[in-house]
């Protein structure tokens, strides 16, 4: 009797011990666990956008130096969304070399800088759905004979370092004599100045130069196709905000709302 009472008490210490295992196992996978993202912002009281503000119509500065534009747009209508609020926004400038960086490491919650989903951003962070589609092409001196993005083999061309336009001219035309410069005004100044004959980059972009310089041009022909979306970070932290901000976009087209927004910044 004494021996099964004593075999009893091991089963139930095994029991209660391998329990407790459990229990401590779940707690410490869940305190390793990272903080859901959306909550966080909602807890803060407001988003942080990395956004671009020297690429009209998208992000750029206005005469009294407000940051405006479609991609401005785009991040007040989140924050209404999040906060029922479109001022609940702080605006992080952004450039084409640092915009990733600045969104992996956590100085801003999302961004919204005319950037392309591609495989290899893929890899490094998340996408919304698409909120505009543009295409690559090139902006060249009034007379200029370049016709296409075959005649710039050999001649000295600018893009915007962290671009896709830079990758694309280096495997288009590998002959392509490439510079690259941390700003759009950087690249069309050189372009003035002739330290280059052409830049390539998206026709949305280049367009405004064109629009307020009759001394340049665009070649009208799309060489790319480039669609925009809003940047998220990587992880199951990050899902519930990929999915609000998804809402937002998938919101906007569905009511025609970003219709308008194109017939607002000229993009229609």
């Amino acid at each position: 009797m004494k021996k099964r009472v004593l075999v009893i008490t091991a089963i139930i210490i095994a029991i209660i011990l391998t329990c407790g295992f459990y229990i401590w196992d779940g707690y410490e996978s869940k305190q390793l666990e990272m903080p859901d993202s959306y909550q966080a912002i909602m807890n803060r009281g407001y988003l942080i956008v990395g956004v671009k503000t020297d690429t009209k119509p998208f992000g750029f500065k206005d005469k009294d130096g407000k940051l405006t534009g479609l991609d401005i747009d785009i991040a007040k209508a989140i924050a209404k969304f999040l906060f029922r609020n479109e001022n609940r926004l702080k605006l992080v400038s952004v450039t084409p070399s640092d915009r990733l960086i600045k969104l992996t490491t956590g100085e801003v919650d999302i961004v919204i800088a005319t950037m392309t989903v591609t495989p290899q951003r893929l890899d490094l962070i998340d996408f919304s759905h698409s909120y505009f589609i543009a295409g690559q092409t090139i902006l060249v001196p009034q007379n200029s004979k370049i016709t296409s993005i075959a005649d710039l083999a050999g001649k000295e061309a600018g893009v915007i370092f962290g671009t896709t336009a830079e990758k694309n001219l280096r495997t288009l035309v590998p002959t392509a004599r490439v510079l690259g410069y941390k700003t759009y005004d950087e690249a069309y100044k050189a372009l003035k100045e002739g330290t280059i004959k052409a830049i390539t980059s998206d026709d949305t972009i280049l367009r405004n130069y064109a629009l307020n310089d009759k001394s340049v041009k665009i070649i009208n022909k799309r060489y790319s196709k480039e669609p925009y979306a809003v940047g998220v970070r990587k992880g199951k932290e990050n899902k519930i905000l990929l999915e609000k901000v998804n809402f937002v976009i998938k919101t906007l087209i569905m009511n025609n709302s970003i219709n308008r927004l194109y017939a607002k910044w000229g993009l229609k």
